[in-house]
């Protein structure tokens, strides 16, 4: 993607990298706990797909349980 899309996308990262670095500034806690519930958000979303792609340790935190099982 390029163009004023890209630009556009580009400066939204910009925007919640700053946010989430204020964040971690007054206390990193509370920023798992953001990331945790904007990870559960996305993978309801997502119908629970997102959870496949993710390592435990953050899917535990984000309390979205196991991945799913690869069945033969």
């Amino acid at each position: 993607m390029t163009g004023p899309d890209q630009a556009a996308t580009d400066d939204d990262a910009a925007e919640l990298i700053a946010q989430l670095r204020e964040l971690a500034g007054a206390d990193p806690a509370d920023v798992r706990q953001v990331v945790a519930e904007v990870l559960a958000a996305l993978d309801r979303a997502a119908g629970g797909a997102l959870r496949d792609h993710l390592p435990e340790a953050i899917r535990l935190d984000a309390g979205l349980g196991p991945a799913a099982q690869a069945r033969p």
